[in-house]
């Protein structure tokens, strides 16, 4: 999976890809991480990988350098369903179960 070559600054790509996954988070019935601070250091990670790698892999996972393992940890990884269903979020944070979310304060 490519997300494609891009020349944005990585400010305007993590703005893009913000505006993807809140999109995403709406129509699967999730939202995203409510505490801010995780949400954009998660978001700038996806940016970061897709600016270096050409694809935005899940930034808490470890790339192999194998195309087709490393497909299934593209935002949203393979596993994020799963993960969401057992613990209420993804690995990364970045997606919730609307029951699930909770702001730390």
């Amino acid at each position: 999976m490519v997300d494609k070559p891009t020349s944005l600054t990585e400010d305007e790509l993590v703005e893009e890809i913000r505006a993807w996954a809140e999109q995403y988070a709406r129509e699967n019935d999730l939202i995203l991480n409510p505490d801010e601070r995780v949400r954009n250091a998660v978001l700038q990670g996806l940016a970061r990988n897709q600016i270096r790698y050409g694809v935005r892999y899940c930034p808490c996972r470890i790339r192999k350098g194998v195309a087709e393992e490393d497909a299934q940890i593209a935002c949203p990884c393979a596993y994020h369903r799963e993960e969401i269903e057992a613990e209420g979020r993804c690995h990364c944070n970045l997606f919730f179960r609307k029951d699930a979310a909770r702001t730390e304060e």
